[in-house]
């Protein structure tokens, strides 16, 4: 067996040298060189006592206000143990009303609630597994949030509007939402932990002339003779709270497809002529 020996001139070997010498120090995090004490953070899951099952909201804007009226549908179980109450996340809202829904009527329950938290004194004790739905109508008040977001994400109200009054020239009017980490329940009352999973139905209000978007696929929309229509989203997978989303505005759609799947575009609409080029 032979062995093949290529031999480097000396300049070559020294830019070798520091080219890998480079290539290790800047391929390691700041953080990674300074210590790895996050790595003894005890994280631990959030504690399941209900579950999750099905969102239905029907939702309006006020753009005078910067808020949204909502009308919420829970579906949940409790997760293993029997439960006679509900702890909902709900940051910054009015809450108006608080019912159990059985047989298309509703029930008043009891409820308090601090800015933060809503809890709800169901109308009797639920065995786990035994499924329930509670309604909810309230108003989100996204403004008047004072919550803190993570050290990825640093917005935490979840609901934003953009230019809602028209006043800032060259700037589209629109309302979205988003919802990572946490921070969806500044909008809907919901159990806000990654941990959790919710099919959903999002039905939106919105100006004739907003286009929008939200989970799943559109599956109804209706005119109204005030200049206003309702868009119904519906997603029946089930997915985290925080991945439930809003969009609405004046947007131009540009439909595309992809392995016979749709894809479609939403773009302001100056940008609808490079919207394929910007996206693909």
């Amino acid at each position: 067996m032979q062995l093949l020996t290529i031999k480097l001139p000396m300049k070559n070997i020294i830019a070798a040298f520091f080219l890998l010498f480079s290539l290790t120090c800047f391929s390691q995090k700041p953080d990674d060189q300074k210590n790895e004490a996050w790595k003894n953070i005890y994280r631990a899951t959030p504690a399941k006592i209900n579950d999750l099952i099905h969102t239905r909201l029907d939702v309006s804007f006020d753009f005078s206000k910067s808020w949204m009226y909502g009308k919420a549908w829970i579906t949940l179980k409790p997760h293993f143990y029997p439960t006679d109450s509900l702890n909902l996340d709900a940051k910054s809202m009015t809450v108006n009303e608080v019912s159990m829904v059985k047989d298309d009527k509703k029930y008043p329950l009891k409820f308090s609630y601090n800015g933060l938290n809503l809890l709800i004194t169901l109308d009797r004790t639920y065995q786990g597994g035994e499924r329930y739905t509670v309604f909810i109508d309230y108003i989100a008040k996204p403004g008047e949030s004072k919550e803190e977001g993570s050290r990825a994400i640093y917005g935490a109200q979840g609901l934003y509007f953009i230019n809602p009054l028209g006043k800032e020239k060259d700037k589209p009017t629109q309302v979205w939402t988003q919802g990572e980490t946490e921070s969806n329940s500044g909008w809907v009352p919901t159990i806000d932990k990654p941990n959790q999973k919710t099919t959903g139905e999002i039905s939106m209000t919105v100006p004739a002339g907003f286009q929008t978007l939200s989970n799943g696929l559109l599956v109804k929309q209706k005119k109204h003779s005030d200049g206003t229509r309702t868009d119904t989203w519906r997603m029946d997978l089930p997915h985290a709270p925080y991945l439930m989303m809003m969009a609405a505005g004046e947007y131009s759609i540009i439909k595309d497809s992809y392995r016979g799947k749709e894809v479609s575009y939403y773009v302001e609409k100056e940008y609808a002529p490079v919207a394929e080029k910007s996206l693909v």
